[in-house]
């Protein structure tokens, strides 16, 4: 069985007060690390940003808001077209603000990629090696 999910999706990122444009979201999953979704975000070929998502909170964002802090999520209704608001805090910017990134991206197809993860591990069923865990951080990894 396949033990990693990955998926790419092109999104609308709203960076600051500009218009929205499109950027690609790589997706992915690897049940070595059952908990977390990373997120890569591109355009033109250059890396954009990365963040490392709870794959339980990326659910729970489809039917409500979510988070508080650095990452927020929540679905938005626009008619028929259904949508998954990610929005971004970042590094601090010499002005005493913060970076600010919004991402909408189609609910459906973030839903379709989390029902692969599930079927990769099913929620509840996520397991962490502890002694693998100490190891490493003992080695300084």
């Amino acid at each position: 069985m396949n033990s990693f999910v990955h998926k790419t999706l092109v999104v609308q990122l709203q960076a600051g007060d500009t218009e929205r444009f499109s950027v690609l979201a790589h997706l992915s999953y690897d049940a070595a690390d059952p908990f977390a979704v990373t997120v890569v975000f591109s355009h033109d070929g250059r890396v954009l940003a990365r963040w490392q998502l709870d794959r339980e909170m990326l659910g729970e964002a489809l039917r409500r808001p979510v988070g508080v802090g650095d990452v927020r999520m929540r679905p938005v209704s626009l008619g028929m077209w259904q949508e998954l608001r990610l929005e971004f805090l970042g590094d601090a910017r010499p002005d005493g603000g913060r970076h600010h990134a919004v991402v909408f991206a189609w609910a459906p197809a973030f839903a379709a990629f989390l029902r692969e993860t599930h079927e990769v591990v099913p929620p509840g069923r996520e397991e962490v090696r502890v002694d693998d865990f100490l190891a490493d951080v003992i080695a300084g990894g």
